[in-house]
């Protein structure tokens, strides 16, 4: 079996779709995408392909990774590792139906059979974010995510804490103690504002503190980790082992956060768990993705023993006249009950794409780009 050819899509709202074909019929999907570089990460995807991977055996997936991450001098960093990653994703989903059996299978075997997803709750002033929260139980979420800090100075004032307090006050309120909130401070604010935040935070009980500081500061982590009785998480933006060994060696990380879009595919965010249960550190793979990335999510985190919780961004509860799910040929694949989600059955990633359906879309323009911020004084601020 040899790939011979490779289609990429640009699809609303802001994802690329990556279909390997081979020469038996088998096609695989995968989901290279760094979110405001669909476009960079693309042309990154073309180069591995064009000059590497058509004409191989796309069973070999051990020796194809190693080739395209170490067979050029420049290697790592969000690029080129989402790259990789949706294309180690793709020759998952190729060996899986080749075998006939779930990637999850390929990789060990199960530990679980379901797990937790959480869900996103948004809202501008405290009632509204605690009405948020309450839709979201009675839709059957026990985890809930909250960003609890937009646009914040290097060091603000009291008054700014204390509307971050209002917000996570009022949820908390609204949900009680039986499920668990995760407030993210995605990176926002610096390590001393992140002192200050989660000395306030604390009393509520997070269930843990995603980004408190950018990844580039992880070197202050063990600060904040020697004041607050909150776990700590990051990861969404390191790209491959050797960034989370990095992290791993503060001491200060309780959760880490890859994704397999962006973390070199499935078979680097199997090492990095691996890696990380030997350090008594747990996982929470990230997808603020689509539903390819998401069965990727689904396939390692039935077979990741430290695996606890999983991200997603598709309302998953909800597949009636889900536009983020009509990429799937049968949306209710992933079976959602009571805050959790079940690992799917078939073969591969265990979804079937949709694929008029992605060609359709592929029509649409498709030009996602995050804001850019400003401070009052005219410096930019963190997204």
């Amino acid at each position: 079996m040899e790939i011979t050819n490779y289609e990429l899509f640009e699809v609303p709202p802001r994802w690329v779709f990556l279909k390997l074909e081979t020469n038996t019929g088998l096609s695989g999907w995968g989901e290279p995408i760094v979110e405001g570089y669909a476009k960079t990460t693309r042309a990154a995807v073309e180069e591995l392909l064009d000059n590497y991977l058509l004409g191989k055996d796309p069973l070999e997936i051990g020796r194809h990774w190693q080739a395209m991450y170490r067979g050029r001098h420049f290697r790592g960093g969000p690029i080129l590792m989402s790259a990789i990653g949706g294309i180690d994703q793709a020759l998952w989903d190729i060996k899986g139906k080749h075998y006939d059996a779930p990637i999850y299978d390929l990789l060990g075997g199960r530990t679980r059979d379901r797990i937790r997803v959480y869900q996103w709750i948004g809202g501008e002033t405290p009632d509204a974010v605690a009405q948020s929260a309450a839709a979201e139980v009675e839709n059957g979420y026990q985890t809930l995510k909250l960003s609890a800090v937009s646009q914040v100075r290097r060091i603000d004032t009291p008054e700014t804490v204390e509307r971050v307090r209002e917000r996570v006050a009022a949820v908390r309120s609204e949900i009680g103690d039986d499920v668990d909130l995760v407030v993210d401070l995605r990176g926002r604010v610096t390590s001393g504002m992140a002192k200050w935040l989660s000395s306030e935070l604390d009393q509520y009980d997070p269930m843990f503190y995603e980004e408190p500081v950018l990844p580039e500061h992880v070197g202050t982590l063990p600060r904040l980790e020697s004041q607050t009785k909150v776990p700590l998480a990051t990861g969404e933006r390191l790209y491959s082992r050797w960034d989370y060994k990095q992290t791993l060696d503060t001491g200060a990380i309780d959760i880490l956060q890859p994704s397999p879009s962006h973390a070199g595919g499935i078979s680097e965010v199997q090492k990095i768990a691996t890696t990380a249960e030997s350090r008594d550190t747990l996982m929470s793979l990230h997808c603020p993705l689509g539903p390819i990335s998401f069965a990727s999510c689904m396939q390692l985190d039935m077979a990741l023993p430290n695996a606890i919780v999983q991200a997603q961004n598709l309302d998953i509860h909800d597949t009636d006249g889900n536009d983020l799910l009509e990429y799937l040929a049968d949306p209710s694949v992933f079976q959602f009950d009571d805050g959790y989600v079940s690992a799917p059955e078939g073969s591969g990633h265990g979804i079937e794409i949709d694929e008029s359906y992605v060609r359709e879309q592929a029509q649409s323009r498709v030009d996602w780009q995050s804001p850019i911020w400003y401070h009052d004084d005219g410096s930019v601020a963190e997204w």
